[in-house]
């Protein structure tokens, strides 16, 4: 069973480094990203490195913090916190892996915390 710590410390390091070869790693030549659940995927391994860059953050920039949902052979379900200077988001991710750890889909919900 692929465990999702690996991976999400993967994620975490290319969000942190935007190196091309970290983000392209934790993705299977034929992945999809769902930036938005009902969005159009970025479609490759290649689109999605593209996309991630052309949105990128500044290292260091953001703190993450999870827990698994829910974890089987194939899927994982977390739960995250991201935190900016400026503003936080509640995640949801659900990460479809292959046999080696790498992730074929990957769907992410998020949402704005209310700042009063």
């Amino acid at each position: 069973m692929v465990q999702p710590r690996s991976w999400i410390e993967g994620y975490v390091r290319a969000w942190n480094s935007n190196d091309p070869d970290d983000i392209a790693a934790l993705f299977t030549e034929n992945a999809v990203y769902y930036a938005e659940p009902y969005s159009s995927p970025w479609q490759g391994r290649d689109a999605i490195v593209s996309e991630w860059l052309a949105r990128q953050d500044k290292p260091g920039e953001a703190t993450f913090e999870w827990h698994p949902v829910c974890v089987t052979d194939e899927v994982s379900v977390v739960q995250g916190v991201t935190t900016y200077p400026d503003k936080t988001y509640s995640n949801l991710w659900v990460i479809r892996f292959v046999p080696d750890g790498r992730c074929r889909e990957f769907t992410e919900w998020w949402m704005l915390h209310d700042v009063k």
